[in-house]
């Protein structure tokens, strides 16, 4: 069954602290610490309704899906990662949990009731789209990572039409992008609550963000948490690291 669920060009790759396997092509789609990150990062509500938003492969909520017994929906417009991901929902058996939508994330009203999310998680494009000089070649990779099909404005409203209220946000983003990020959240009545910046190794400068806002929330008591480091000064991860990647 699970040759006959791969394409040309594709493997599968298994997140081993949860069994969770995941079809990759590194033509078209992979997914990176940022996404094991992500599923990692806000607190998983047992029961109710997660969206997965930008979710290419699949990964995040895949991951997710072993922490809870909440429905799953992720979304996802290009047609060729969304059909990765469906094939790697059936490659481990989560059909009855996770279900997968490819459509523009602005309709997600669509497939969820208003106001009817308990969490949100989102990897999104990172970059403007103006940044035209470090696009990627890549036609997946370029829609994957640059604001062209969807902006953070999008994302952020999208979320204050479909959470709860006091329902969760939960993002991973880039560390010059922070300000804007949380005005962007602000604007739409989401409280940054933990706010947690990864860095490759110690010494250099955060490359990643993770944050997390709640619906209709108090901008009191917004948390800092303590720096994320991936690797060691020899390129090994961290144990922190290690621990989200393999069995304890």
């Amino acid at each position: 069954m699970t040759q006959n669920l791969l394409q040309a060009g594709e493997r599968i790759d298994q997140l081993y602290s949860n069994d969770v396997k995941i079809i990759q092509n590194k033509e078209v789609f992979s997914y990176s610490i940022d996404s094991v990150l992500l599923s990692r990062f806000p607190q998983i509500p047992s029961k109710g309704l997660i969206v997965d938003l930008c979710s290419g492969n699949g990964a995040v909520g895949l991951f997710v899906s072993k922490k809870t017994k909440a429905s799953i929906l992720e979304v996802e417009i290009q047609a060729r990662l969304a059909n990765m991901a469906q094939r790697s929902i059936l490659l481990n058996n989560l059909q009855d949990q996770v279900k997968m939508v490819c459509d523009d994330l602005k309709n997600l009203l669509n497939y969820v009731p208003r106001s009817g999310v308990d969490l949100m998680l989102c990897n999104p494009p990172y970059f403007k789209s103006s940044q035209s000089s470090k696009k990627n070649i890549s036609e997946y990779y370029l829609l994957a990572r640059h604001e062209i099909t969807t902006n953070l404005q999008e994302i952020c409203q999208v979320a204050r039409h479909t959470l709860k209220s006091n329902g969760r946000l939960a993002m991973v983003h880039r560390p010059d992008r922070f300000i804007e990020i949380l005005d962007c959240l602000r604007a739409n009545g989401l409280a940054p609550k933990r706010i947690q910046f990864v860095y490759p190794k110690m010494g250099k400068d955060a490359n990643m963000l993770l944050i997390e806002a709640i619906k209709d929330g108090s901008i009191d008591g917004m948390k800092i948490l303590p720096p994320l480091v991936v690797h060691k000064d020899n390129g090994d991860y961290t144990d922190t690291i290690k621990k989200l990647y393999f069995p304890h």
